[in-house]
């Protein structure tokens, strides 16, 4: 899959890094990589992001909490919603994918593990908290739509899994 490139200004980083998503406040909105461009010309920022999924309530809160950071810095901020290329979770990046762990959601599999997870034809999708692959789907949808929950059958314990999105 071809991703489309980002061109975010070096001196927004830090300021759009302190952005969290809403649902998952472990992860910035960079980590998310629904930020697909973010650009200052003399003072004015102009945002373009990109919903996890048509209809996700938190490109709201997301918006304007990017128009919040920029503006304390002393910018004037813009957001625009790209619809194309819709967002996969291709885009999570590598420490994003750490911090779903260690917060207690399992990052998304590859397409084809992610199928065999939801249908439980396998046991694939590793426990957050001991480790274990031995888990089994309890439902499709967990605290968010984007989630299914699964359950570890070794240490008993419930989580969330980030379902593949391509």
């Amino acid at each position: 899959m071809v991703i489309e490139k980002t061109h975010i200004d070096a001196h927004l980083i830090p300021i759009l890094e302190k952005v969290t998503d809403p649902e998952i406040p472990v992860l910035s909105i960079l980590d998310m990589g629904v930020v697909r461009s973010a650009i200052e010309n003399d003072g004015k920022v102009l945002v373009k992001i990109t919903p996890t999924y048509s209809g996700c309530p938190a490109m709201d809160v997301i918006g304007d909490d990017i128009i919040t950071a920029l503006e304390k810095e002393g910018y004037q901020a813009t957001i625009e919603l790209v619809l194309a290329p819709a967002w996969t979770t291709d885009w999570i990046t590598d420490r994003g994918r750490n911090a779903l762990e260690k917060y207690g959601i399992a990052p998304p599999l590859d397409p084809d593990a992610d199928k065999e997870a939801l249908l439980g034809n396998k046991k694939i999708v590793k426990c957050t908290l001991c480790g274990s692959k031995n888990t089994h789907l309890v439902s499709q949808f967990g605290s968010t739509a984007c989630k299914a929950l699964f359950k570890c059958d070794d240490c008993q314990e419930p989580f969330d899994y980030f379902k593949c999105l391509k």
